[in-house]
């Protein structure tokens, strides 16, 4: 899972939110490191949808909000525990040289 996608479901868990909100919590939260275009978001949500990681809870016109499944909580702290276990190998890695 990429950073841009852990980020997006790190928004999905902290609430509910559409897409512009999600672009601007990212932007936020990263002080705009990570900055989502809309082909970029809108596809990592289609992914997410149909990997039933998230699902769509209202539409108002174009904006669709999403709410975060049991199994998108459980991929967001795999993707975690993974990036955790490559900060600690990088980490051995470099006290090594």
């Amino acid at each position: 899972m990429t950073e841009t996608m852990i980020y997006v479901l790190m928004a999905l868990q902290h609430r509910d939110m559409f897409g512009k909100e999600i672009v601007d919590w990212v932007a936020e939260k990263t002080n705009r490191r990570v900055v989502l275009g809309p082909g970029t978001l809108y596809t990592i949500l289609a992914k997410f949808e149909s990997d039933g990681y998230i699902y769509e809870t209202n539409r108002e016109g174009r904006a669709r909000t999403y709410t975060m499944t049991t199994r998108g909580t459980s991929a967001l702290h795999n993707a975690i525990d993974n990036y955790k276990q490559i900060i600690l190998d990088a980490q051995e890695v470099l006290k090594e040289n």
